[in-house]
């Protein structure tokens, strides 16, 4: 399997307001970057579709290192809360539903493909290329072109997790 180092990372103007990914993917010599935006959505979401865009996007399964400034993606996969989640039918404990449902399926689909470890790196401080991450979610937004995120439902409650 070929080895890839991944970094992610999730912006939103306003939480919920439109949001951005930044993707930078490192294979051997090359080097890939991705981005986009959405309308309505959450940091948490573009966190995750971060993640999951960037596993989409190889070709052939690989061994990855993902890193993340997002503890909620990093703890929610290094310390199982996703497949307890899961195991409880997408309940987080016997009264709240656990959220990001639709993004979370689809990251375990990359999951099962590929071999993949999560690192949480501190965000805003001296990682180049999480830096560069940020500034890709962050241009994306100010572009305009925004996609529809479907998957996005605005929490009565008012509390964005």
């Amino acid at each position: 399997m070929k080895n890839v180092e991944i970094y992610t990372d999730g912006a939103c103007s306003g939480n919920p307001g439109p949001g951005g990914y930044g993707i930078v993917l490192l294979y051997k010599k090359h080097r890939k970057e991705i981005s986009g935006c959405y309308k309505l959505t959450t940091n948490n979401r573009m966190e995750i579709l971060a993640a999951i865009l960037a596993l989409e996007t190889l070709k052939e399964p690989c061994t990855v290192r993902l890193y993340s400034d997002s503890r909620y993606l990093v703890d929610a996969i290094e310390k199982g809360w996703v497949l307890r989640w899961q195991k409880n039918n997408w309940m987080r404990n016997k009264s709240d539903a656990a959220v990001n449902v639709d993004l979370w399926k689809r990251l375990l689909a990359q999951l099962r493909r590929h071999r993949v470890e999560f690192v949480w790196v501190r965000g805003h401080a001296s990682n180049v290329e999480n830096n560069r991450c940020d500034e890709l979610a962050r241009e994306a937004i100010k572009c305009g072109d925004f996609l529809v995120d479907s998957g996005y439902l605005p929490d009565p409650g008012g509390a964005e997790c």
